[in-house]
C-alpha cells in the first residue's frame, strides 16, 4: 500500500471517528417530559389559549421550542428564572409548542413562520401579532418585549 493510500484511510477513518464522536456527544434531550418551560405552567392546545385569552381578556405569548435548542436551555435556565420577567408573565396566556412535534400549533407555527427555535410571538385571542422575538433576546430586550405587548393590548 502507496503511503498515499495510507494517509487517505486515516484521514477518512479520522473524519468517519469525529463525525461519530459528534453527533453522540451533543447534548439531545429527547425525554417527552422535558420542555425547556422553566417550570412554568404552559397549555399546549392554541385553541384552549386563546380562549382563555378571551376570557382573561390577555394576550398570548406563543413559544416555539424543541428539546435540541441550546438557546431554549438558556431561557430556561435564565429568562423564566428572572423574578421580573416571571410578574410579566403572569399577564399573558402561555403557550408552549414543540417545532418538533407541533400538533394542534402547526397552523400557528406556519403562520408565524416559525421554522426554528427559539422564537417568541405576542398575540391577541383574534391571532393578531402584537410583538415577535426571533431567536435568543437578551434579558432587558426580552422583558421590553413583554412590556410593550402588554401596552399595545
Amino acid at each position: 500500500m502507496t503511503p498515499r493510500k495510507l494517509l487517505t484511510i486515516l484521514v477518512l477513518v479520522g473524519a468517519l471517528g469525529f463525525g461519530y464522536y459528534s453527533m453522540n456527544a451533543a447534548p439531545v434531550m429527547s425525554d417527552q417530559d422535558y420542555t425547556y418551560q422553566g417550570g412554568i405552567e404552559w397549555h399546549e392546545d392554541p385553541d384552549e389559549a386563546l380562549s382563555v385569552a378571551e376570557q382573561e381578556d390577555k394576550p398570548v405569548l406563543v413559544y416555539y421550542w424543541t428539546t435540541w435548542c441550546t438557546y431554549c436551555q438558556d431561557y430556561e435556565d435564565d429568562h423564566y428564572q428572572n423574578e421580573e420577567i416571571q410578574e410579566l408573565l403572569d399577564e399573558y396566556v402561555l403557550l408552549a409548542i414543540n417545532l418538533d412535534e407541533p400538533g394542534d400549533g402547526s397552523s400557528l407555527a406556519s403562520d408565524h413562520d416559525a421554522l426554528y427555535p427559539p422564537m417568541h410571538v405576542i398575540i391577541d385571542d383574534n391571532e393578531e401579532i402584537l410583538g415577535q422575538l426571533g431567536g435568543f433576546t437578551e434579558e432587558d430586550r426580552f422583558k421590553e418585549e413583554l412590556e410593550t405587548g402588554l401596552a399595545t393590548h
